[in-house]
């Protein structure tokens, strides 16, 4: 097993190229690969009803602690009273570390609007402006921050089968100090940016517009993979019991 934290940049490289082409071809992999991709797209269509949703983030928990295991090919939907479950975990975790920058941009602004007030002058404009530059900045970094972070939640979830490990520094700082998880991560994310730019192609006909969900759900599964695979190579990871299995209940 290769020890990811200790490679040399030019082999980090070469191992984020082959997890990216090894991620692009994993929801493909399988028998039963076609009907999965139609199933989560479907569910992603009629993901304004929301509680398909959930189901969508319940195979993709269900898919990381697949790859986290050692399993060569995607899961498939079933057991969905589990899936059910498992998303609603992950929507859960997600909503929270997302509530972060929200509450600390929102209280910065209106600590900027309640000190400074109107702008009456050039300086007080001038000053209003450069902080809610600075707000806005700090938000950005904050909503990056939450999105290197959750993903690195949900896996702690996943491996102690309790959502309270999500938010425990125990349970994150093995992963989010670690250039392994950091590599995955950035090819997920890499996936994710690419995924935008076919949506955003796909999106400029109607026929198009109806094929995005399937897009975004097989990017979806893409990067659990990605994330799944970084984890499962973290010696300090890897060395601990499998994962739970599907269905348990924290």
């Amino acid at each position: 097993m290769t020890d990811v934290a200790a490679a040399t940049p030019a082999r980090l490289l070469s191992r984020s190229v082959i997890m990216f082409k090894e991620a692009i071809s994993y929801p493909q992999d399988g028998d039963s690969a076609v009907k999965t991709i139609a199933i989560g797209g479907a569910l992603l269509f009629l993901s304004f009803l929301v509680v398909p949703l959930f189901f969508v983030f319940g195979y993709v928990v269900r898919s990381l602690r697949a790859v986290m295991n050692g399993e060569t090919t995607p899961p498939e939907f079933d057991e969905w009273g589990d899936l059910g479950i498992d998303g609603l975990k992950a929507f859960a975790i997600g909503f929270v570390y997302s509530l972060v920058p929200t509450v600390i941009t929102g209280t910065a602004l209106f600590l900027t609007v309640a000190t400074f007030g109107p702008s009456e002058t050039v300086f007080s404009g001038v000053i209003t402006g450069l902080l809610l530059t600075v707000a806005a900045l700090g938000m950005l970094a904050i909503s990056l921050a939450a999105v290197y972070i959750v993903p690195a939640a949900v896996v702690a979830s996943v491996r102690t089968d309790s959502v309270a490990a999500a938010f425990s520094p125990s349970d994150l700082r093995p992963l989010l100090f670690s250039r392994t998880y950091a590599t995955g991560w950035v090819v997920a994310f890499g996936i994710s940016l690419l995924a935008g730019v076919v949506v955003s192609v796909l999106s400029a006909t109607v026929v198009g517009s109806v094929l995005t969900p399937f897009v975004v759900f097989y990017a979806y599964v893409a990067g659990a993979y990605a994330i799944g695979t970084a984890v499962r190579e973290m010696p300090e990871i890897a060395s601990e019991p499998a994962t739970p299995a599907a269905g348990s209940v924290a």
